[in-house]
């Protein structure tokens, strides 16, 4: 009779022990194939080319990509532009360069000059600076600017923008605030801000896809102009979740990320805002959709009118990304919604 060697008898268990976890990571992956029939129920409106990512402590648990439109992909992300121009912004910040409560004046003076200076940098980021909005009362993301440099947009904002209200007192959400704030960051680097946002935030975080280049050669638009592929966005959003750590590096200090995410002006009125984030508050470039007793923001978006919509959820670590190729010419809140509940009801 033969008996078989220790080192087969270790052989067989090294074997059976990656069988058992094997066996334990495919259990483990969450069920969302209840997604997969919300998209195909939304199809019709979502139109033919679109991306759904969605991670959970930095895997990808849920990946829906067609074959014309793929992951690293770009497209126009819209208002969704603003949480990356408000992350910008607080690089600087970080950096000493300047401070939240910086009066814009004190790098844009024609703002002075027509007694808007007390417009402060905290009051663009948190969209309060108390000027009137966009004609119509909405920013049309899918049109491109009339102004061929932030400086003209800016000239154009102190002399014919009027005061409707004090800073901080109501929130209008349009493309006011984060262009201003833009303009700042090219007065006190001498670049324009496309190349800033290409340095200070999309190479660090390796957003290779992402720009704020116009092709018209006209002005960047902070608060709608950026393209970028889903992959990039999430990039973005895994640092915030990781409180300004991407890659084991550094992008935003742990305090940068928490101003940047909290409410500002708690008892600033809405004066303005779509219906997708009607019932939300906001914070600095995104809106807070659900908060603790305590008021701490747990999960925080920045859905665009054209239909992107990207989220972190800090209670069970997720973040997800929702990108159609074109603008869409509806949107629809309901679905969002129903994707989110997909995810919190696996991970309750």
């Amino acid at each position: 009779m033969t008996y078989p060697t220790p080192f087969k008898c270790l052989n067989c268990s090294l074997i059976l022990s990656f069988l058992l976890f094997f066996q334990t990571a495919v259990m483990a992956q969450p069920d969302l194939s209840g997604i997969d029939r919300i998209l195909l129920q939304n199809d019709k409106f979502l139109g033919k080319n679109k991306i759904l990512v969605i991670q959970k402590q930095g895997k990808t648990i849920f990946l829906k990509e067609t074959e014309d439109f793929k992951l690293k992909m770009p497209a126009p992300v819209g208002a969704s532009s603003k949480w990356l121009t408000a992350a910008l912004v607080m690089i600087f910040v970080d950096e000493g360069k300047i401070s939240l409560d910086d009066k814009v004046s004190k790098y844009i003076p024609i703002f002075e000059k027509y007694m808007k200076g007390y417009i402060t940098i905290r009051h663009c980021l948190s969209q309060t600076v108390g000027l009137d909005t966009d004609a119509a009362g909405i920013v049309k993301f899918t049109q491109k600017t009339r102004y061929n440099t932030l400086e003209e947009e800016m000239d154009y904002f102190a002399t014919k923008k009027l005061i409707v209200d004090n800073p901080g007192e109501a929130l209008a959400d349009a493309s006011v605030g984060m262009n201003i704030a833009g303009r700042v960051l090219e007065v006190i680097t001498k670049k324009t801000f496309d190349r800033i946002a290409q340095e200070k935030l999309f190479r660090p975080l390796m957003m290779k896809t992402s720009s704020f280049y116009d092709e018209e050669g006209k002005a960047p638009n902070p608060s709608g102009g950026a393209s970028c592929s889903a992959f990039d966005y999430m990039n973005f959003l895994s640092m915030l979740l990781n409180k300004g750590m991407f890659n084991g590096k550094k992008v935003l200090s742990e305090g940068a990320v928490a101003e940047l995410l909290k409410n500002q002006f708690p008892d600033a009125r809405i004066r303005y805002n779509p219906e997708l984030t009607k019932g939300f508050n906001y914070a600095m470039g995104a809106w807070i959709e659900t908060a603790s007793s305590e008021g701490k923001g747990l999960r925080y978006s920045c859905g665009s009118p054209t239909g992107c919509w990207p989220w972190i959820d800090f209670t069970n670590r997720t973040a997800g990304v929702f990108l159609p190729e074109k603008p869409l010419a509806i949107t629809n809140r309901a679905f969002y919604e129903q994707i989110i509940s997909e995810v919190e009801a696996v991970n309750n």
